[in-house]
């Protein structure tokens, strides 16, 4: 592995304790020898910040250390420049399924990975475009998920899907989720869908409230491209407002008719673990797998 000489740092801003962490966090990189740089807008204020040069971009750095949940780790790369720097996160947020270390590891756990202990774990990204017509009018990625869904009205929507071009099921339904194996233990599985390894090479689909007993989740190819057409409903009282949403941060209007196109990413989004193959753990320490709660 590539040696770590220089690192940035970026974190969740409204962390109630964040000179605390930062400064516990800083102590260690600093004590390992590490330059580094830090993202300005979020360490404002902290005094144990002020001092340090300002990460511009992401860039320049053989590793992100990103502080807080897994919101925190989608906004990070999002603003990535270079999305092969591998990301090493540590978790201030809720569950922070993502994250790696949690703030009591610091000063144990990281200077192993920083001296090379470490292993890179890469996730697939979704790639995502929104046609209306033949405008292409929105293009994003996400880590989790991209979810069509309705507005504030609680109405059906009629999505019309094709997989590869053949046509699947038109959802009646308030949404669909379409998921990565990373996404399937976030929104997707809070709407009835499977859990699917990281190591897969997938895309589960997860209609929100269906109004058919007929249509339940699917898993099917990471290779494959999705399709989805908003319908326009007939005998409508009033127009409901449709939404893209992707990784629950970024989103867009649609109107009647738009299509939008899913398929996994040529590009990969990569972690620094401190071993292989922690994803049964993770179930086990975060989601309380198999345990009757």
């Amino acid at each position: 592995m590539q040696k770590i000489r220089t690192v940035g740092l970026t974190l969740k801003s409204d962390i109630s304790d964040r000179e605390e962490v930062v400064e516990r966090i800083l102590r260690v990189l600093e004590s390992e020898g590490v330059k580094v740089l830090v993202d300005r807008k979020r360490t404002k204020g902290l005094s144990c910040a002020k001092n340090k040069k300002q990460l511009k971009e992401q860039s320049g750095v053989d590793l992100l250390v990103v502080v807080g949940g897994d919101g925190t780790i989608f906004r990070a790369v999002r603003e990535l420049p270079d999305i092969s720097v591998p990301l090493l996160t540590i978790n201030r947020g809720g569950v922070g399924f993502l994250a790696e270390v949690d703030i009591g590891e610091v000063e144990t756990i990281l200077p192993q990975l920083l001296r090379g202990k470490g292993v890179r774990e890469t996730r697939p990204l979704l790639a995502i475009d929104v046609f209306r017509g033949k405008k292409k009018v929105f293009s994003g990625s996400a880590i989790n998920e991209v979810v069509i869904a309705q507005g504030a009205i609680a109405r059906l929507l009629h999505l019309q899907t094709s997989v590869q071009g053949e046509p699947l099921a038109t959802y009646r339904a308030d949404g669909l989720i379409i998921a990565t194996p990373t996404g399937s233990t976030a929104y997707s599985l809070s709407a009835g869908g499977p859990v699917v390894h990281p190591r897969l090479r997938a895309l589960v689909l997860t209609p929100i409230n269906p109004h058919s007993f007929t249509q339940k989740p699917i898993v099917i190819p990471g290779g494959d491209t999705v399709e989805v057409e908003v319908l326009e409903r007939e005998n409508r009282f009033v127009d409901s407002e449709v939404s893209l949403t992707l990784d629950g941060q970024v989103y867009h209007k649609l109107l009647a008719h738009d299509r939008v196109v899913t398929s996994m990413d040529a590009r990969h989004v990569t972690f620094l673990r401190r071993r292989e193959d922690t994803f049964f753990a993770t179930l086990r320490r975060k989601l309380k797998w198999g345990e009757n709660i």
